[in-house]
């Protein structure tokens, strides 16, 4: 059971690297947006995610990318995508990958 849970999170984290903030050419796990994924028995879905600015004009497009593509794993049942502001991101959690691409190393 333990296995096939470690599977379908792997899984999610893989497609969370497929979404991107179309003015930024990393993805958003990369980026540090994504603060939590939990999953529950029934394998129900809840991101808890931030953006790079409370005023990102593409905030209903990241969070509708988010929920289809983790809705896209057969065995996921429902996903909810909760966009928070606490804690504030900031570079610091950023991957080393992205910090590369971004000219930040």
């Amino acid at each position: 059971m333990e296995n096939k849970f470690l599977e379908t999170e792997e899984e999610i984290v893989r497609m969370l690297k497929t979404v991107y903030d179309p003015e930024i050419p990393v993805n958003i796990y990369d980026l540090g947006l994504i603060y939590g994924v939990d999953i529950d028995d029934e394998k129900n879905v809840i991101v808890t995610m931030t953006l790079t600015s409370p005023a990102c004009p593409a905030a209903d497009f990241i969070a509708e990318d988010v929920k289809m593509r983790i809705e896209s794993i057969p065995e996921i049942k429902n996903v909810e995508v909760k966009i928070v502001f606490e804690p504030e991101w900031h570079q610091g959690l950023m991957s080393e990958e992205a910090k590369l691409e971004l000219g930040f190393l």
